[in-house]
């Protein structure tokens, strides 16, 4: 299992929305770019970013910061938020994203998701379901579809897709802890490369979630735990490499 360091844009600065609210919103740094460098330097192997902007308007709205990123740093990173055609998909491609990840469209698009699986394989989509009270939530967590992340699951099993993102939206900046409960039915229902997201914030979470389904948990994304001296970076990546006795190459 890797832990996977989270930075959300909005208006070019790294930020944390609680529970997916854009009215609740703390901003970590104006320099977005250096945080990443931070996070490569403490051994992160990936880097998880949203577009919240994009997730808002449906196309990208930080491109002059995921630029910079890009250019300063050496880390692999996977971007969602507002991808919602294989204009955008081949938009980041040619900057440099590593790992293109499906919400809203995913839902709304599932001709997208065959596409960009056909374009770019199974290893370089994600799709991230991201849901509260059992039910999946889209632009931005701002729409209810009346769609039940089970059944979402095996929509999306079925198409092809092998990455997933599961976030709690109710645990997401809580720092209450991951739902166990929700990962452990997915990993026991599909063969999902699965991370987890939202409420991960110790030690003791990261080897809670090692522990599910025999370490068959793929990553872990924390974000204000990290920001706010929660959990500390180094610290949690060389915990994960002992506890799978290895590091994980993506």
């Amino acid at each position: 299992m890797i832990v996977i360091p989270a930075i959300d844009l909005l208006e070019n600065q790294a930020v944390r929305l609680f529970q997916g609210d854009y009215d609740q919103k703390t901003v970590y740094s104006e320099s977005p770019w250096e945080l990443v460098a931070s996070f490569e330097e403490a051994g992160a192997e990936l880097i998880h970013l949203v577009d919240l902007d994009g997730a808002k308007l449906g196309k990208p709205g930080n491109e002059a910061t995921i630029r910079k990123i890009l250019d300063k740093c050496n880390v692999r990173l996977e971007l969602g938020g507002g991808i919602r055609s294989m204009e955008t998909i081949q938009f980041y491609a040619d900057l440099g994203i590593h790992r293109f990840i499906l919400g809203t469209s995913a839902v709304t698009d599932p001709k997208l998701v065959d596409s960009s699986l056909d374009k770019y394989g199974s290893d370089r989509v994600v799709v991230g379901v991201d849901a509260k009270d059992g039910l999946v939530k889209t632009q931005g967590w701002e729409k209810d579809v009346g769609l039940r992340y089970e059944d979402f699951m095996e929509r999306i099993y079925k198409q092809g897709v092998r990455h997933v993102i599961f976030t709690d939206i109710s645990l997401d900046g809580t720092l209450k802890g991951p739902n166990l409960q929700s990962y452990s039915w997915i990993l026991k229902n599909y063969d999902f490369k699965l991370i987890a997201s939202g409420g991960v914030s110790s030690l003791q979470d990261l080897q809670d979630l090692h522990l599910i389904e025999n370490g068959a948990m793929y990553g872990a994304i924390t974000g204000k735990a990290i920001y706010e001296n929660r959990i500390d970076l180094k610290e949690s990546v060389a915990l994960c490499k002992k506890l799978d006795n290895t590091s994980i190459i993506i």
